[in-house]
């Protein structure tokens, strides 16, 4: 019997999938983005978007930011009154957070380049590996 669609979340859809690999990618990306420049929240949110080519986005990152801090792999770097009158608080990647990005990163790379191989493999399978 085929199971009842839910078309009030996103499991089980493409849609899901890629929600749930934002979430388990955020902390890599926020951290890669303050290796190169201490950054704002919103900045982070345009930089990933830009370089994405609008398929990453963020409605925020603020979630990812304080989990980040409370580890001790960010720091709140400088905080600046803008033209608007906004405090924007630039965060700056910690050493801690260097070593931390360089784990997962390599970490990132091992379970995607083993997915990939694994999705590459074009051959019928026994039935005893079914």
């Amino acid at each position: 019997m085929p199971r009842e669609k839910d078309t009030t979340t996103k499991s089980g859809t493409p849609a899901g999938m890629k929600e749930l690999l934002k979430k388990a990618t955020t902390d890599m990306l926020v951290l890669f983005l303050l290796r190169q420049k201490p950054m704002y929240t919103y900045e982070m949110m345009q930089e990933i978007e830009k370089l994405s080519g609008g398929v990453l986005t963020f409605n925020t990152l603020y979630i990812a930011i304080y989990r980040l801090q409370k580890y001790g792999y960010l720091t709140e770097s400088n905080k600046v009154l803008s033209e608007d009158n906004r405090m924007r608080i630039y965060f700056s990647i910690t050493e801690e957070g260097k070593t931390y990005l360089d784990n997962i990163i390599s970490e990132y790379a091992l379970i995607t380049n083993t997915i990939d191989h694994i999705l590459s493999i074009e051959r019928p399978f026994s039935k005893e590996e079914r």
